[in-house]
């Protein structure tokens, strides 16, 4: 069974495997495995005082791989899927293996997803975010920040070209978007 220490029964013969899947079973003999002797089985080395972990309390419907049988013991609960890209990721759980790539892409647009619902619920809120200084701009110039990173061999260096791009760019997407729809809205109403 997952989630314990027991090795699960293979679904089919080792000579079976090794007919049908091209170099299966390489490392079969312990012999041919550089971390034997090192490698050894002994689930008591662990410390865990369980043979399977204790369930947490699923609150609300989480989502699952339909690879597994059941939910993992533990999960995490600190971003419960809502609206629109909750829908979207749980129908990615449940409709595609993590092998496909429409599984992966659904997650990726769940993820824009969101990331529109939180700009539409910052605004609903009264208190919209402020694009200008989430770039970071007015730093780079009152606080010498690009004087504090010349000559200092920073790895950050290479993205931040980048990083006013990846925080302005929906937003100026987004202003060209609407302009561009007011402007065709009055076109018909003008016709």
């Amino acid at each position: 069974m997952t989630y314990t220490a027991d090795k699960p029964p293979l679904p089919e013969t080792v000579e079976q495997l090794k007919a049908r899947i091209p170099g299966w079973g390489a490392d079969l003999d312990p012999a041919d495995r550089p971390a034997v002797p090192r490698e050894r089985f002994d689930p008591a080395a662990s410390g865990a005082h369980w043979d399977f972990p204790e369930r947490q309390p699923e609150t609300y419907p989480r989502e699952r791989s339909i690879e597994h049988a059941m939910l993992t013991p533990v999960f995490g609960t600190s971003c419960p899927p809502k609206g629109l890209s909750g829908v979207i990721r749980r129908y990615s759980y449940a409709r595609f293996s993590e092998g496909r790539a429409a599984h992966w892409l659904l997650l990726i647009a769940a993820d824009r997803v969101d990331s529109l619902e939180g700009v539409v619920s910052s605004i609903a809120s009264g208190r919209p975010d402020l694009p200008f200084r989430e770039t970071g701009l007015r730093g780079e110039v009152s606080a010498h920040g690009i004087a504090s990173r010349r000559g200092q061999g920073r790895v950050d260096n290479v993205h931040q070209p980048l990083d006013a791009l990846v925080v302005a760019g929906p937003w100026v997407l987004g202003v060209g978007a609407a302009v561009a729809a007011v402007r065709a809205v009055r076109r018909r109403a003008r016709a």
